[in-house]
């Protein structure tokens, strides 16, 4: 899902990270890169690349200053920068158009639907090539490298959890439920948080747009169900099942019985996000990094007011299942060999280097500077094991601005993998379905989920055949 930050960065401090990342560039880089050298560093090519959006300042800052290295490392190459972002609903169009970036962004549902539509270039070569592939983390990874091919590069990723404003639970004497807390547990949060008078809702479930069928899926695999089955070469819904049944009538529950959703629920994940730093609701779900950023860098809160949890556990004793989800680049498969190269060099330019790290150091300085804190990713794309992994944890090691997730929930929350066929359309389905239960009080979770598995097993899964 989408991250904003707002920042503004001083020009002077944008100088020095340039001149910084810029004299140890030509060392740094060639240690990744001089495995891959060929000929194609000596034919003229232009790449276009994913490129921030502009709210991100600081990001496209970094971008800048990347650019300038890799053109002077790579003179022979041009780098233009796109401003598409990633929408399933437009890559076809985009393709067809021949409009799509050389380098683009994606999301971890992504892998299998753009290799299968050929739409992801097959980078199985470049990949094991590259000196440190074997380096790269095979939980984000795998997700995108589909019947033994490789289709893209991982970049970070989350495993779906619960965000409380802690300041909001603090102002009404509330005290925080243990982080190996239930569903139970969060209705009863969210009961205390509440105040209609105040328009203040105890959580903020997604209700609108793909994101509200993304939330609810995490009760879903929480009950123990799944989204679909694969057997005999055939897709067949599940989520309909009991287990669905079960996720469902708890959304109900929090709507209808316990009344904690905002009396506006159509919020998408910048409204649910902006209602809890802004103290409108106490918990959303979501991919913990970009609502902490927002908190701490946005609304001006402490560390210590905003807390991660885990998803809750169904009841006592189950698992704290979250969508494990990250973000992703591609290549586009239209490109020439050498712009492929030259995309693939790009994307992995500052991965397992010195600059790399120098990069991670500066902008944690920058935001030091700037009273701002640094919100890591949940999951890096290196091993955790690795000497880089060492490196990079010694970094955030060493500033008190760096934010540190609580190792409680580090420990009980529990990735698992979207799946890959069709994620969107059920996605958009299953938001519709959200949507009734929130809207009518008598809508039965058994009728209206049995309907939704109709329609997206004709409309999709029957028209599949897997290999």
């Amino acid at each position: 899902m989408a991250k904003r930050r707002f920042m503004l960065v001083p020009a002077i401090i944008i100088c020095i990270i340039a001149l910084m990342l810029s004299a140890c560039s030509r060392s740094s880089s060639s240690t990744t890169n001089d495995t891959q050298k060929n000929s194609s560093e000596s034919t003229k090519v232009t790449i276009s690349i994913y490129y921030p959006p502009p709210d991100q300042i600081e990001k496209r800052t970094l971008e800048d200053d990347k650019i300038k290295r890799f053109v002077k490392q790579y003179p022979n190459v041009k780098v233009v920068k796109s401003d598409w972002q990633y929408d399933p609903n437009q890559i076809g169009i985009k393709m067809g158009a021949n409009e799509a970036p050389t380098l683009f962004n994606t999301y971890a549902t992504e892998g299998r639907f753009l290799a299968e539509k050929g739409w992801a270039a097959d980078i199985t070569g470049l990949f094991h090539d590259y000196a440190f592939h074997d380096q790269m983390n095979p939980i984000l990874q795998d997700q995108f490298i589909i019947g033994g091919k490789v289709y893209g590069i991982a970049q970070q990723g989350y495993v779906t959890s619960t965000i409380i404003n802690k300041r909001l639970l603090d102002q009404k004497e509330i005290a925080l439920p243990s982080f190996d807390w239930t569903w139970d547990d969060m209705l009863a949060t969210a009961q205390a948080a509440a105040d209609p008078s105040k328009s203040i809702s105890g959580i903020a479930p997604m209700g609108k747009g793909n994101a509200a069928g993304w939330n609810w899926t995490n009760f879903l695999f929480g009950a123990g169900g799944d989204i679909q089955k694969v057997e005999d070469g055939k897709v067949t819904a599940v989520f309909h099942l009991e287990a669905g049944i079960k996720a469902l009538a708890f959304y109900q529950r929090l709507a209808w019985e316990a009344k904690v959703i905002p009396q506006d629920w159509a919020l998408g994940w910048g409204d649910a996000v902006g209602a809890l730093v802004q103290g409108r609701t106490a918990i959303v779900i979501s991919g913990p990094d970009g609502p902490v950023d927002q908190a701490l860098n946005q609304a001006g809160m402490k560390p210590e007011e905003i807390v991660v949890y885990p998803i809750p556990a169904a009841e006592k004793g189950g698992k704290h299942i979250g969508i494990l989800g990250g973000d992703f680049l591609v290549i586009n498969p239209k490109a020439t060999k050498e712009e492929k190269e030259m995309a693939f060099r790009y994307a992995t330019f500052d991965y397992f280097t010195d600059t790399g790290l120098l990069s991670i150091e500066a902008s944690i300085q920058q935001r030091r500077k700037d009273q701002k804190y640094f919100v890591p990713p949940v999951i890096e794309y290196f091993t955790p094991d690795s000497t880089y992994a060492e490196k990079v944890k010694a970094i955030y090691e060493k500033y008190d601005n760096v934010y540190q997730y609580p190792s409680a929930t580090m420990e009980l929350m529990e990735g698992k993998l979207e799946t890959q066929f069709n994620t969107q359309e059920y996605y958009a389905t299953m938001t519709s379905v959200v949507q009734d239960i929130f809207s009518r009080k008598d809508a039965d979770p058994k009728t209206v989920l049995e309907e939704a598995a109709q329609l997206v097993q004709e409309r999709f899964y029957n028209q599949m055949k897997v290999e």
